[in-house]
């Protein structure tokens, strides 16, 4: 039988070649689960905003792993013992942290699969890999759940500075072309160090960090929270939630097995045994789009208009203010889109509604990043900054928001 050679390289735009470290990561990526990442769009609808932004959570998984691997030699040069195994574990909790996640992503979590995250499900993947692959995992599940004793290692996968968001930041800048996100994420990791089991930043890296932040709160307002990402994402939740209803109320609706399988049932978290996962791996991007095809034809007005809005790209006015939007003019809103359409007010509240988003570039809440002072003191980076903007970043902004056609105005 011919040998496979399994120390592949892909050739990423951002930074260029990518080493397979070793056989089982690259098992790993071969694995349906991981391969089905291909068919998952990194920022959902944004490419009805940014036409580039059209890579996957396959690119962004492979581009963790490539900057934890520079981490853990940063890291090593410092005298930060990191086995072998360890090292392992790091690589492939990072390579498996998003394989949870559905569909156009967080759409999903609010109407198919309810109030089940793709954390969850992610370990829920880690686990069946785990067992197909003879408990070569265990490490990096203990590390992925924060269950390891070395603190340090789950703040490189998940906590406010880690290799997650160092990728998305830079890989979204780059597809969506918003110059403010780029991030230094080479200079970020040369200056990472560990003290007392704690992941801190040395002071002169102070300045990349304050940049990191501040492209974080601008990536957030100009293309994760873009107003109309941020609308065709609630199409699409909206959407998937009138489907659901149809097919309850006996409905029959073209769409792929695995998708019917989840609008007819209501799963939790409890109900995901390994047949559900298997049916869950099966679901992508291009059922949605799909069923939305077929679904602009539905006899359904809410059903077809909504489909048309996102398959046209044709879609609500959205108005932004920093005040809360009043329940009259919304109520006002839905009598005339009902009356004018002669559907129900429970039917026009598909297409006029509020809500508000919420941005923080940095938590107070959550764990700080440290900053390692010259005389080995460790301080939090708002209070070792010298920058007035990072307290405001720190601070939560609030915009509301209503969502109404186009023909109303």
């Amino acid at each position: 039988m011919t040998q496979i050679n399994k120390l592949k390289i892909f050739n990423d735009p951002i930074y260029g070649f990518i080493t397979i470290p070793n056989e089982l990561v690259y098992d790993l990526i071969q694995h349906p689960y991981f391969q089905r990442l291909r068919r998952i769009s990194q920022m959902g609808l944004s490419y009805l905003v940014y036409p580039g932004a059209n890579h996957t959570r396959f690119h962004h998984a492979l581009g963790c792993m490539h900057l934890m691997k520079k981490a853990i030699d940063t890291l090593r040069f410092k005298d930060v013992v990191i086995s072998e195994e360890e090292e392992n574990a790091l690589l492939i909790a990072i390579l498996l942290h998003d394989i949870g996640h559905g569909p156009f992503s967080h759409a999903m979590e609010r109407s198919i699969v309810e109030d089940v995250h793709h954390e969850a499900i992610s370990l829920l993947f880690m686990n069946q890999l785990n067992e197909e692959f003879g408990g070569r995992l265990s490490l990096a599940i203990q590390v992925f759940k924060g269950e390891y004793h070395r603190k340090f290692m789950l703040q490189l996968i998940s906590s406010q500075l880690d290799m997650d968001r160092m990728d998305y930041l830079k890989r979204d800048s780059f597809y969506t072309g918003v110059a403010e996100g780029n991030v230094n994420s080479e200079r970020l990791i040369q200056m990472m160090n560990v003290e007392d089991d704690v992941l801190v930043i040395e002071e002169k890296g102070i300045y990349s960090v304050e940049k990191f932040l501040l492209s974080r709160r601008l990536m957030y307002w100009q293309a994760y929270l873009h107003k109309t990402s941020l609308v065709a994402e609630l199409i699409l939740m909206k959407v998937l939630k009138r489907a659901k209803e149809l097919v309850l109320k006996g409905v029959d609706l073209p769409c792929s097995e695995p998708l019917s399988y989840f609008m007819h049932n209501k799963i939790t978290l409890e109900d995901f045994d390994a047949e559900k996962l298997d049916l869950f791996s099966q679901l992508d991007d291009f059922d949605i789009i799909s069923a939305l095809k077929a679904w602009q034809r539905q006899d359904d007005f809410v059903l077809s208009t909504l489909s048309k809005m996102i398959i046209n790209r044709d879609l609500l006015k959205i108005k932004m203010s920093a005040e809360k939007v009043s329940m009259e003019e919304s109520q006002s809103l839905k009598e005339q889109f009902a009356n004018k359409h002669h559907i129900s007010q429970l039917e026009a509240g598909y297409f006029i509604f509020r809500g508000k988003i919420k941005n923080q570039a940095y938590s107070k809440e959550a764990e700080p990043i440290r900053i390692l002072k010259k005389d080995r003191t460790i301080e939090d980076v708002v209070e070792a900054s010298d920058q007035l903007n990072l307290k405001s970043l720190s601070k939560l902004v609030t915009k509301y928001y209503i969502c109404f056609p186009k023909q109303l105005i």
